[in-house]
């Protein structure tokens, strides 16, 4: 680590292979999640994970924090409610990542 602060460092990119059958496995992964009391109470509490914003448990969508196509796992870890606002921006960004860059 170059011991520069995150907003200083050069954007370098982030490439992992992840095959089609990884995604079709975690997308499925993600689809049991969604059906779980877990992921229920999760919406129920109505908040965005990236603008705290209060919405509706059904305006809510399941993100992954570190993406499927980066190499995110379907895990309770790496799973939050977003609004559907803040998951279009982020597309397959990372969460410190600046959507300007």
């Amino acid at each position: 680590m170059s011991g520069l602060p995150l907003s200083k460092m050069e954007s370098v990119p982030f490439l992992v292979e992840v095959s089609e059958t990884e995604i079709r496995r975690e997308r499925q992964k993600a689809r049991e999640l969604r059906a779980s009391q877990w992921w229920k109470r999760k919406l129920a509490a109505g908040i965005c994970h990236h603008c705290a914003g209060k919405f509706p448990s059904r305006e809510l969508t399941m993100d992954h924090l570190v993406p499927i196509i980066r190499g995110g796992k379907s895990t309770k870890g790496n799973l939050v409610p977003c609004c559907k606002k803040c998951n279009s921006e982020r597309k397959y960004r990372l969460p410190f990542e600046d959507p300007a860059s």
